[in-house]
């Protein structure tokens, strides 16, 4: 069997502000919020042995990947950090409409102040592409598909 990614996780400061960054902004659909209790601290190093998932993608498509929001202290929030470039986990990237996303965002006053590119797509295409930042400072590649 080949090796392939199942979910990314993100600890998350607030739920409801990431549900509006990832569901409302972004586009994902809710799969799964459910809270689940186990050996999490042995397991993650987790701070505590509840915790509250939630699973977002694309039902219709199960090979697509899912985002997991997972919540271990409820409450919490501390302040984002901006991400910057170094060893370890880098952004997250989703297949998007590019300019919808980012009307949504900015219509969520989510996402900060987006980076946006295009790049040759191969055949007299453009990919049109944009970083935001989620509220837990996650970087997010938007990647627009290819257009004449």
């Amino acid at each position: 069997m080949m090796a392939r990614v199942h979910h990314s996780a993100i600890i998350v400061r607030d739920v409801e502000e990431s549900l509006r960054f990832w569901r409302d902004g972004v586009g994902f659909e809710v799969m799964m919020d459910m809270h689940f209790d186990g050996d999490w601290s042995t397991l993650f190093g987790a701070p505590a042995n509840r915790l509250r998932s939630i699973f977002l993608g694309d039902p219709a498509r199960s090979d697509a990947g899912i985002v997991e929001l997972v919540q271990f202290a409820p409450g919490s929030r501390a302040q984002p950090t901006a991400p910057t470039v170094h060893p370890g986990f880098f952004l997250l990237s989703c297949f998007v409409d590019v300019d919808r996303v980012l009307a949504r965002l900015a219509a969520l006053g989510l996402g900060g102040e987006p980076r946006r590119i295009a790049v040759p797509g191969g055949r007299e295409t453009t990919v049109e592409m944009a970083t935001v930042v989620d509220p837990d400072g996650v970087l997010v590649e938007l990647i627009g598909l290819p257009t004449p």
